[in-house]
């Protein structure tokens, strides 16, 4: 059942006064965490702000009994939402779109508060949910509608293809993006019929009770979307254990965990995992143009995004020039922790995050890295901050270039040409997202076809193949299985079904005096109509 927060001893939900912290009134929280499926007396765990090190918000835990009531009240309210006719679903997603909208400020705080990003970069999250729910609510009802498939023998035998809920979707969502990942991928499985029960980081739990929020009062009945807190070994793998489908969104190692504990009950997942993202600037480009794109598509949030660029390959004749441009622009971003718009960058989210991406860059310069900008922390901003970092000349089989920092670092090589390129690029266990820069559009295609990565964009970083909200988004090798977005974002979430009739027709004909037929006889029969279809164009 749902927490009763304010009849709990418990810790104050907002423990410790801050200017920044101002922004969170209590009464409001109190209501978001009122959300969290949990016992009256549950634990507590204290977040922390980023930008502050100070306590945020002290949250009540979900215990593996309370994931277990989730998704049972869950499954009891998703037979009545799936029976909604799918235009009334869609109706409540493009009520949600306006709603996010309408009250963005209110999600900026607490994305910024929570996750120590840059206004601007909390933004994008906001918009991703207006964007993705008014893509499925235009193009949903059209892919869940019954699809009539031709039989064998055309006027006889017919089928048609029917999509069925999977029933509740257990969502993993990551610190990161902590509004988008808990609610993006939620909104086709509720279009699609399904309840959802969504599991935030313990981190950045207020986002995703925030939006759950918005869903209700956007017509989303109580139950069809619930929230539980806690960590991932024990409520994850609660959540893991009992729901139809999983939705996943994390490091490679956890990914791993979660699809075999999934593979264990037969139930489906979608999981979206790790990355070494690499941009290519080719000769022909506009050098400020392209030196503008690979700032933003190297440290938007921090780089503690999974399609951000850490590896930069600039081609021989421009990277004097195309250096110069893209320094320029690093040594002069804004650092700040304020709720505005005034930072270009915010703050990594926690000490072990900080801890991570500074053995990275140390371990790089250590063995013979070159730095170009940054590599150091910057505590008098923020307790969390990092200077954007461009590192040269780091080692092949450094950590810093073969595994993912996901922070504020990219390092640069020189290539000879386009297979150079490629063929660095290539060589990682990633293959999440990549980018091309170059003047020629026709060459900048076929360098993107040759690249091993779920998504490639063509002169821009990430944001033009994540906003096509049309086309499927996704990993290769070890960045994950299955996609997000497109057809196949909705469709993941049902069951097909399909149900082939055969006409009864008068006696004497048919498939039944077919199948009468002595064996040759049919035989003969069957050859000769399986040529005739043939001949007829029949598919």
């Amino acid at each position: 059942m749902l927490s009763d927060t304010a009849s709990a001893p418990a810790a104050p939900t907002v423990p410790t006064t801050h200017p920044l912290h101002a922004a969170l009134d209590p009464a409001r929280v109190a209501a978001l965490l009122d959300r969290v499926v949990a016992s009256p007396r549950a634990e507590r765990r204290t977040t922390t702000a980023p930008f502050t090190g100070l306590p945020l918000v002290s949250v009540p835990t979900s215990t593996p009994q309370d994931v277990a009531n989730a998704v049972e009240a869950a499954r009891r309210a998703q037979r009545d939402w799936a029976a909604r006719p799918v235009g009334e679903r869609a109706a409540v997603l493009l009520r949600l779109h306006d709603l996010v909208l309408e009250h963005q400020g209110e999600a900026l705080d607490l994305v910024q508060l929570e996750a120590g990003k840059a206004r601007a970069h909390a933004f994008e999250e906001v918009a991703d949910i207006a964007i993705v729910a008014r893509h499925y609510a235009r193009t949903g009802p059209s892919l869940l509608a019954d699809t009539r498939r031709p039989g064998l023998v055309p006027l006889l035998s017919t089928s048609t293809e029917v999509r069925h809920p999977k029933g509740v979707v257990g969502v993993i969502a990551p610190w990161n993006y902590p509004l988008t990942l808990a609610v993006s991928d939620a909104l086709p499985a509720l279009l699609a019929g399904n309840a959802v029960v969504v599991k935030p980081d313990s981190q950045t739990p207020l986002s995703a009770l925030w939006a759950a929020e918005l869903l209700h009062r956007a017509g989303v009945p109580e139950g069809v979307f619930a929230v539980v807190v806690g960590d991932s070994a024990t409520v994850g793998g609660a959540l893991v254990d009992s729901c139809d489908y999983v939705c996943f969104t994390g490091s490679t190692a956890t990914g791993r965990r979660v699809a075999e504990q999934a593979a264990r009950r037969l139930v489906g997942a979608s999981l979206e995992l790790g990355g070494k993202n690499s941009l290519y600037v080719t000769e022909d480009v506009d050098v400020e143009v392209a030196a503008e794109g690979a700032v933003r598509a190297s440290f938007a949030s921090a780089g503690q995004l999974c399609v951000s660029t850490e590896r930069l390959l600039v081609h021989e004749a421009v990277a004097d020039r195309f250096l110069e441009a893209f320094l320029r622009r690093v040594r002069a971003l804004r650092l700040g922790p304020g709720l505005d718009f005034d930072a270009d960058m915010g703050s990594l989210v926690s000490r072990r995050q900080l801890d991570a991406v500074a053995a990275h860059v140390d371990g790089a310069v250590a063995a013979g890295a070159r730095v170009l900008a940054g590599a150091r922390a910057r505590p008098d901003v923020g307790p969390l901050f990092y200077e954007p970092t461009v590192l040269a000349d780091v080692p092949a089989d450094n950590p810093c270039w073969v595994e993912e920092t996901f922070g504020p670092v990219v390092s640069v090589r020189v290539v000879g040409g386009d297979d150079e390129a490629v063929r660095v690029a290539n060589d990682t266990a990633y293959g999440l997202n990549a980018s091309v820069w170059v003047r020629d559009l026709r060459r900048g295609r076929a360098i993107a076809r040759r690249l091993q990565a779920g998504t490639v964009n063509v002169n821009e970083g990430y944001l033009t193949a994540w906003t096509a909200t049309g086309a499927p988004m996704g990993g290769m090798k070890d960045s994950g299985l299955g996609r997000r977005h497109g057809a196949e974002g909705l469709l993941k979430y049902t069951e097909s079904q399909t149900i082939g009739v055969q006409r009864m027709v008068h006696r004497g004909l048919g498939m039944g005096r077919v199948y009468d037929l002595d064996g040759a006889t049919y035989t003969r029969a069957m050859t000769w109509g399986l040529r005739a279809l043939k001949m007829l164009g029949a598919r």
